[in-house]
């Protein structure tokens, strides 16, 4: 049996000391916010033979009139461009420089987007994981309402949104790291992959919990052996669960198309991170909260 419990302090620690590094990382750097977020087009194209220097693609687009463009290799033939926001002329005129170093060029995809609706999207993303963490808490504080002996019902949905913040923390300082260093920029596809994220971790918290209201019908003894006992029983289980949905996860992010990497990768993170914390940040959150309660009676 795995003494989770009487290794509490150390996981605990653990866990302090990676959201401490995650918020270093957010406050130094912050997140590379993409064309979603802030405005700007963004266009994929494909040549017929071997792609042009960057230096030659953004000569192209000078000549277009546009003077700052970010140019990114997707493959020996492929080139992604990230610039300000155009209109439908411009656009066309920049596929028509493009397409004199190669008639045959082919245009993948083609995004603009205004700086409101940049500003509109980021406002409903921080509605909605408002939104999500508040109906967590009122849901497990639900459910868990008959288990309000020896931790009230309600200890049991803070546990869980603690250990989601944990989470989040850790995924966004993750990318904020990557965002520096490697250039990796937040796309409207990260709210629903880190929305995924949540719910995942909260899955696995709630299976722990659930176990634990289990045994404390059936069992009797202390509250820190039950919560290890039940840890023990369910770690299996989670452990198998989150390393099946990995190993698909890796396969799309190393085979799947450059514009699924992100996505992939914040699950990758986010799912890795949540089964941690879910079994050691939030069970052993619910036994020093018990042993503070028992120190104060």
């Amino acid at each position: 049996m795995i003494p989770i419990v009487q290794t509490r302090r150390v996981w605990l620690t653990c866990s302090a000391i990676i959201s401490i590094a995650s918020i270093i990382a957010l406050a130094l750097w912050q997140l590379q916010l993409g064309i979603d977020f802030t405005g700007g087009s963004f266009l994929e194209v494909s040549y017929s033979k071997e792609r042009p220097a960057n230096e030659a693609i953004q000569e192209r687009f000078i000549a277009s009139g546009l003077k700052e463009v970010e140019v990114k290799a997707a493959g020996a033939q492929s080139a992604i461009m990230r610039f300000s926001d155009v209109d439908e002329a411009t656009h066309q005129k920049i596929l028509t420089e493009l397409k004199k170093d190669d008639a045959a060029l082919i245009e993948k995809s083609f995004q603009s987007i205004g700086p409101v609706i940049g500003e509109e999207l980021k406002r409903k993303s921080v509605f909605a994981l408002i939104i999500v963490l508040v109906a967590i808490l009122l849901y497990i504080t639900y459910v868990f309402r008959k288990v309000s002996y020896p931790v009230e019902s309600w200890k049991y949905g803070t546990a869980a949104v603690i250990a989601l913040f944990h989470d989040a923390l850790f995924v966004l300082g993750a990318f904020a790291v990557l965002g520096k260093f490697g250039g990796v920029e937040i796309a409207s596809s990260f709210i629903p992959a880190f929305l995924t994220v949540l719910g995942f971790s909260v899955h696995d918290s709630i299976v722990v919990f659930d176990r634990i209201r289990e045994n404390l019908i059936k069992t009797r003894g202390e509250f820190a052996d039950i919560v290890n006992q039940s840890f023990n029983q369910t770690f299996a289980r989670s452990i198998n669960t989150s390393v099946t949905v990995l190993l698909v996860l890796l396969a799309v992010y190393f085979l799947g198309g450059e514009t699924m990497k992100n996505f992939a990768l914040t699950l990758i993170l986010g799912i890795s991170i949540g089964t941690y914390s879910s079994i050691f940040v939030a069970s052993t959150l619910l036994v020093v909260w018990h042993g503070d309660g028992r120190k104060r009676a």
